[in-house]
């Protein structure tokens, strides 16, 4: 593979579109915010009624610039580009409604001279290309949504991006390549494409694209002409050199973008999911945007993986393609906004400078396939000499069969005349034999009555083994009876075991629902606990508010009342508190000061406390480990109502064990 460099800046053209029916009515008192000097190349953005921003691009077209002439000045070098080997990139770009399709992707049914860059493209490199030695392959995708999709197959909607790690080439192995032959089928593949595209009606244009389109054609062409550097002075090395020589090829790939348009959504008026489509349309512009902006400015860092757009365009931005961009922009002074970001895009644009590189290498494939012929001729002319020196082959066979038919015939007379000879031997030798054998068979007679003999010996003893083994087999028999008979008392023990198996799983059942019940009356006493230690709390808080002091004049006597109904409370709850002890039990009232629940502790020690202020409990709790469970308690918990109350509880009990 060959690569020549050359430089080559992004040229941009800038095109603008007529006035529509609806900007005519709107606009009719204001004059366009665009002013274009064609034969200066510039153009002048009205910034108000007295000043203005003057731009300059490689080629003006106005709005009544055709297709046709856009092509040339726009497209064509490219199209040529990529005929001689060179990638190229055609982008269109500006704000929706602008005439980015109808600039690149118009097929010219209704009128020929409405051809857009794409159709008349590919009329060029089919002129160019010759179908037996070239080859054009078609793709057609688009990026919605951030998602790459197929548009010759709507199934493939989600096409991954691979790059080169060497020489930063972008292919896409999943999508549909199409060989192309004629124009025709060209446009039928166009139609097809454009009937999966997404597209909407929105206030500026009323079949918005909604999906960035992507066009590549890849185009191998074999170099005519091309003769080696040297040559050799055998006239027959030189022919074989040829011969294995392969031919010289040509690899360009066209990229044709037709970007989705820039829109505001406040003027589109998009909502719902148009909403959401214009959100990934203005986020992938961005960041093709910053790319853009990081290679004008010679940045270290592109940022060309920020979206699936600028890596597919990698190669047309500061990359190795000869790339065009043609900006559409409108006349409308309510659009000057856009308008004036599409400028600036394409100014900073024009700031990018491609490396141009030829890829040229060797068709290998074409010298195989030249060489499959040559071998198939030199193939051919050995079957032929085959075939003749089969021929001779079957010659000599047939005469060398006449000569062994003629040796089988004296061989087979020979062969009876020693056949009869032999036979003749065989029959004396046979007389001699039967002769020999009648005498060997009258001693042999003799011989046999001495075996019969044995033989009535042997069968004598064969009958007491028989006997033997049938006495053997009986006694086998009983003891088969007898395990019979065990086995079935075995049976009889199992099915007395099931019995006593199914009564102790009712055994274990009935204690199963003893200890829920048991369970349960531990969640009762457990919450009676809860309960009094929570009236406790409160009776000591009420007596607390209620202790000594002076009291009105009048109020003495409902103070008393109260005082001796606290009295009678509280004398009610160490009543309750000492029939719980009895009840449950100190030990178990103990185990609650290590439960999880914090409130749970929290009353279990203030019941605690309680037991541990009269002397007579005092000493039971000591005695059960209390002194030790509050000290643990005290110690593991930050609570200050636990501290507190543990503290005083301790209190009491070490005032016991002095």
């Amino acid at each position: 593979l060959c690569f020549s460099s050359v430089p080559g800046r992004v040229r941009v053209a800038v095109r603008l579109r007529p006035r529509t029916a609806e900007e005519s009515v709107a606009d009719a008192d204001f004059a366009d915010c665009v002013e274009l000097q064609p034969e200066l190349k510039r153009l002048k953005l009205r910034k108000n009624n007295w000043d203005t921003d003057t731009y300059e691009f490689d080629e003006v077209l106005t709005e009544f610039a055709s297709q046709k002439r856009v092509y040339e000045v726009v497209a064509k070098p490219v199209v040529e580009g990529v005929l001689d080997g060179y990638n190229g990139t055609i982008m269109a770009y500006g704000q929706t409604g602008t005439g980015k399709t109808y600039t690149l992707g118009r097929l010219g049914e209704e009128d020929t001279a409405n051809r857009g860059i794409m159709v008349r493209a590919m009329e060029d490199i089919l002129a160019e290309v010759s179908p037996e030695i070239d080859s054009v392959l078609v793709s057609y995708l688009q990026l919605y949504m951030e998602s790459l999709q197929d548009l010759l197959d709507p199934t493939n909607d989600n096409i991954s991006i691979v790059e080169e790690p060497k020489s930063g080439d972008v292919s896409l192995p999943g999508a549909t390549l199409v060989e192309i032959r004629d124009q025709l089928s060209f446009l039928e593949l166009l139609r097809l494409g454009e009937a999966h595209r997404h597209a909407a009606n929105t206030k500026l244009n009323t079949e918005s694209s909604r999906s960035h389109a992507l066009l590549m054609v890849h185009v191998k062409r074999t170099v005519k002409g091309r003769e080696p550097a040297h040559s050799s002075d055998n006239g027959n090395s030189t022919s074989m050199a040829r011969s294995l020589r392969p031919p010289l090829v040509r690899k360009g790939k066209l990229v044709v973008v037709d970007l989705a348009g820039s829109e505001r959504i406040d003027k589109s008026g998009s909502d719902g999911h148009t909403r959401e489509e214009a959100k990934s349309i203005n986020l992938s512009l961005s960041a093709l945007g910053k790319c853009i902006n990081a290679l004008a400015e010679n940045s270290a860092h592109v940022p060309v993986r920020d979206s699936k757009l600028t890596r597919l365009l990698r190669d047309s931005f500061g990359g190795t393609a000869r790339t065009s961009l043609v900006i559409t922009v409108g006349p409308s002074p309510r659009h000057r906004g856009e308008t004036a970001s599409t400028i600036m895009f394409g100014q900073r644009a024009m700031k990018v400078e491609n490396m141009l590189k030829l890829k040229e290498e060797f068709d290998y494939k074409s010298l195989a396939r030249r060489l499959d012929i040559q071998l198939d001729k030199l193939i051919m002319e050995h079957e032929r000499k085959q075939k003749a020196f089969e021929v001779e082959i079957e010659r000599i066979k047939a005469e060398a069969q006449n000569r062994i038919s003629e040796a089988e015939r004296n061989y087979a007379d020979a062969v009876e005349k020693e056949r009869l000879k032999y036979q003749k031997d065989y029959m004396e030798s046979i007389k001699k034999l039967e002769e020999k054998w009648m005498m060997n068979q009258q001693n042999q007679g003799n011989e046999r009555k001495e075996q019969m003999v044995h033989i009535a010996e042997e069968v004598a003893e064969v009958k007491k083994l028989l006997s033997k083994e049938t006495s053997l087999r009986k006694a086998a028999e009983e003891e088969v009876d007898n395990l019979k008979s065990q086995l079935a008392q075995l049976k009889m023990s199992e099915a007395s075991a099931n019995s006593e198996i199914l009564k102790l799983r009712k055994m274990v059942e009935d204690e199963v629902c003893q200890k829920e019940k048991l369970e349960g009356e531990i969640s009762m006493l457990q919450s009676q606990l809860l309960h009094l230690s929570f009236e406790a709390d409160e009776t000591r808080k009420r007596l607390d508010r209620g202790g000594p002091g002076k009291v009105p004049g009048g109020l003495d006597s409902p103070v008393s009342q109260v005082r001796s109904q606290l009295k009678d409370s509280g004398n009610g709850e160490k009543a309750s508190v000492a029939k719980l002890f009895e009840q449950v039990g100190l030990q178990r009232i103990l185990s609650l000061l290590e439960a999880e629940d914090a409130d749970v502790r929290i009353h279990a020690v203030k019941v605690v406390a309680n037991l541990a202020a009269e002397e007579t409990n005092q000493q039971k709790i000591v005695e059960a480990g209390g002194l030790k469970s509050l000290l643990m308690l005290l110690g593991s918990s930050e609570d200050e109502t636990i501290h507190r109350v543990a503290a005083g509880a301790i209190a009491n009990l070490a005032m016991n064990g002095k």
